[in-house]
């Protein structure tokens, strides 16, 4: 072997020695979302706007039953009544008053609610959406 074979095989075993010491640069760390595209993904992921509109369109369809049961239905239903404001009705007990009237009232809109909202499933499950 010639002094210059050797000195490439020191100085090629001197690279191989520095790259193996040589510190290698940290991975990049993963890229961290924004609030925005975490806020996004929450909002898919619990399907928020879906109850919020559910909670709108609730409130609004109560506020409409209610208005069928005392406009509409309870006009018809208070001709058979003696005293005609049926959601006032009560009874006295001593200072207090037992408001059966405005109870009454509130069974009649939750029965009506629950009666629109089993039709609507059932035509729903019918058609194959639910």
């Amino acid at each position: 072997m010639s002094n210059d074979e050797t000195q490439k095989e020191i100085l090629g075993e001197l690279k191989k020695i520095r790259i193996a010491v040589e510190p290698k640069p940290k991975p990049p760390s993963p890229k961290t979302e924004g609030f925005r595209a975490e806020f996004k993904a929450f909002l898919e992921k619990r399907n928020v706007v879906g109850l919020a509109l559910a909670v709108i369109i609730g409130g609004a369809a109560g506020k409409l039953v209610s208005a069928l049961v005392e406009d509409i239905l309870m006009p018809i239903i208070s001709v058979f009544m003696p005293s005609g404001g049926w959601r006032e009705a009560f009874i006295a007990i001593g200072g207090d008053k037992l408001l059966y009237g405005h109870f009454a009232g509130a069974i009649l809109d939750f029965l009506i609610i629950a009666l629109i909202v089993f039709a609507i499933m059932r035509q729903l499950e019918k058609a194959g959406i639910s």
